[in-house]
């Protein structure tokens, strides 16, 4: 179960304070799917990043109740100079598994070939994000949070994605974030529209797929 009580967040610029966040409440309760929309720069991102820890709210408070995974698709927690099995191996151990074996599902589910032994700054966005997923996949969460990842790759690769949500459906939830409302259809139950710092969330995706066409149209 995720639950944020009124959080703000406000980032200092040259031209004065930009509210990004402000005053969010809403509970999402566990085993839950909720995809999330919204235009770009609306904060989709920094909200993922408060939700897993990255980053700190101005104002309020995140409850957090299992295990949360850290923003699938935010690759910026990796070490440029160590490797990819030496990131994985490092992940392992801060989360107390089995660090042989996160390491092997982590290469596998990736499919990057020997560029997995090697700095991950040598990486393209797209292996880094693929390392990513490979990793949070081989570490049982109680909430996964996805960050644009299914677009990285090819169809294959995307498909391999799907199932391996679909088999975690039953015992973890999910928070989405995505500019294909297709996509969240495909994997979430529920959906939420971030627009000028406020969050409205809705019984299905198609609901909040029609709220947010109807901003974009006004």
């Amino acid at each position: 179960m995720i639950e944020l009580r009124n959080v703000t967040k406000v980032y200092k610029t040259s031209m004065g304070p930009n509210v990004v966040l402000d005053d969010l409440s809403f509970v999402i309760p566990p085993r839950t799917s909720i995809g999330i929309i919204g235009r770009n720069g609306a904060g989709k991102s920094t909200l993922m990043r408060l939700i897993g820890g990255a980053e700190q709210p101005t104002a309020g408070h995140i409850i957090r109740q299992g295990k949360v995974s850290w923003p699938i698709g935010f690759a910026g927690g990796f070490s440029g100079s160590l490797t990819g099995e030496e990131n994985c191996r490092f992940v392992a151990r801060v989360y107390g598994q089995d660090v042989d074996w996160v390491v092997e599902q982590a290469r596998e589910f990736a499919e990057i070939g020997n560029y997995f032994f090697e700095p991950v700054r040598t990486y393209s966005s797209g292996m880094r994000a693929r390392v990513a997923f490979g990793l949070s996949m081989a570490i049982d969460f109680d909430m996964y949070l996805v960050d644009e990842v299914t677009a990285v790759g090819d169809k294959l690769f995307r498909q391999k994605c799907k199932a391996a949500f679909t088999a975690r459906r039953e015992r973890a939830g999910l928070i989405m974030v995505s500019h294909e409302t297709a996509t969240l259809a495909e994997y979430c139950q529920r959906g939420a529209v971030l627009d000028a710092g406020k969050l409205r969330v809705y019984d299905t995706v198609a609901e909040a797929t029609a709220a947010y066409e109807e901003k974009l149209s006004a």
